[in-house]
């Protein structure tokens, strides 16, 4: 027989249980799912990523619906050049976005002739692939694959379309206390480059820091509750894999 002893212990129990997850997921680690192929070939759509909120510092968005209760940011720390983040987009402080952290306050950030400028410092890239496919969105594209060395050494693989398409742009200055992302698949992104829709990202929109993944699964051969296709469906090798 249920009794109301057992009711309210239960209950008492689940809600611990809810605030120890609440505080976990605002003050820790939180999960998050890729959905688009912008940050390809390194965040594949399907991916499920681990964050740690407390990589930034902490604001109002750490905080699950973004309640005004951090004004400004808390225990910050700047994050560095070539982090991939996850951050609140300014257009709307709801839509979470995942990147590459290009530009810190104060750079000039400009392509030329589709090669990217740092402080009208060239950033130094090298062809490891000419026959590479990837996804953006449901369409398969050739793209050629490069490594990419930023000013702090720090290194990572971009993909460019064949043909080149985003030629030339104006600077970007990158204001204080903001920063410039880039999608890793360059011409697949809508990032800081857009500046009605991502542009600069204030600090107080930082999320957190991508490390690694904790799960991975291709939508596009099917559902993960068909158990029968998980030889198809699930990506072993992207199990674990620590993101740079």
């Amino acid at each position: 027989m249920i009794t109301k002893k057992f009711i309210i212990e239960n209950t008492k129990t689940l809600i611990y249980a809810l605030l120890i997850a609440l505080v976990i997921r605002s003050f820790l680690i939180q999960p998050f799912y890729i959905p688009s192929s912008s940050m390809e070939p390194n965040l594949l759509v399907g991916d499920r990523i681990f964050v740690t909120k407390y990589s930034y510092g902490y604001s109002k968005h750490s905080l699950p619906f973004s309640p005004p209760i951090i004004k400004n940011r808390i225990f910050y720390n700047e994050p560095k050049r070539g982090d991939v983040v996850v951050f609140k987009t300014p257009a709307d402080n709801r839509t979470d976005y995942v990147k590459r952290l290009i530009g810190m306050p104060g750079d000039k950030i400009q392509f030329i002739n589709s090669n990217l400028y740092i402080n009208n410092s060239e950033v130094i890239k090298s062809k490891i692939s000419t026959n590479d496919k990837i996804f953006c969105g449901d369409n398969t594209i050739k793209v050629f694959t490069f490594e990419e060395i930023l000013p702090n050494e720090k290194t990572y693989q971009s993909v460019y379309l064949k043909n080149f398409p985003y030629q030339n742009s104006d600077p970007f200055y990158v204001p204080d206390d903001h920063f410039f992302f880039l999608g890793d698949n360059r011409d697949c992104s809508k990032d800081s480059r857009y500046l009605t829709s991502v542009g600069y990202v204030n600090k107080k929109n930082l999320v957190g820091k991508v490390q690694f993944i904790f799960f991975s699964s291709d939508k596009r051969k099917g559902s993960i509750f068909f158990f029968w296709k998980w030889n198809e469906t699930i990506r072993l090798s992207r199990f674990f894999k620590k993101i740079y």
